[in-house]
């Protein structure tokens, strides 16, 4: 009797900053809000747009763009709430905007290049879908501890 050993695919929700795609697995994914003015934290890292109240329990909000060092958003109305729990965490992460909720085989994940840095800490894979590059993400370096305890 033949068992199958392939791991199960990937459901990852995708969205967008500036040009650029990016996905996370949909499981981490709480909800999706429109953009809430965050009270921002004295001697806050950058990339901490600051704290917003959700329901009750006070949670970090990060810049995605800024953490990625792909520059800062000025927030408007368009911009996007993506909260994920992570390690028992909650946190948001302002995005553009959410593009869709995608499965794949986990063949389709290609690693990042070797470039000799840890600048890429931030990225799980590469994922090429169709005509495009999708580079999936790796949450729980993109939450550091100190963040949520910040918070």
């Amino acid at each position: 009797m033949m068992t199958d050993h392939a791991e199960p695919a990937l459901e990852l929700i995708s969205f967008c900053i500036g040009e650029q795609e990016f996905c996370i697995d949909v499981k981490t994914v709480r909800e999706i809000r429109g953009w809430t003015p965050a009270t921002p934290i004295p001697h806050a890292p950058t990339y901490l747009k600051g704290v917003i109240n959700l329901r009750g329990a006070i949670m970090p909000v990060i810049d995605l763009r800024n953490r990625l060092g792909l520059g800062v958003t000025v927030p408007e109305t368009r911009h996007v709430i993506v909260v994920v729990e992570c390690q028992d965490r909650l946190a948001g992460i302002l995005v553009d905007a959410v593009s869709e909720t995608f499965t794949v085989s986990r063949d389709h994940l290609q690693p990042t290049p070797d470039l000799g840095t840890d600048e890429l800490r931030f990225i799980q894979a590469i994922i090429s879908l169709d005509s495009r590059l999708i580079t999936y993400l790796r949450m729980d370096d993109v939450f550091p501890a100190q963040v949520s305890q910040a918070a």
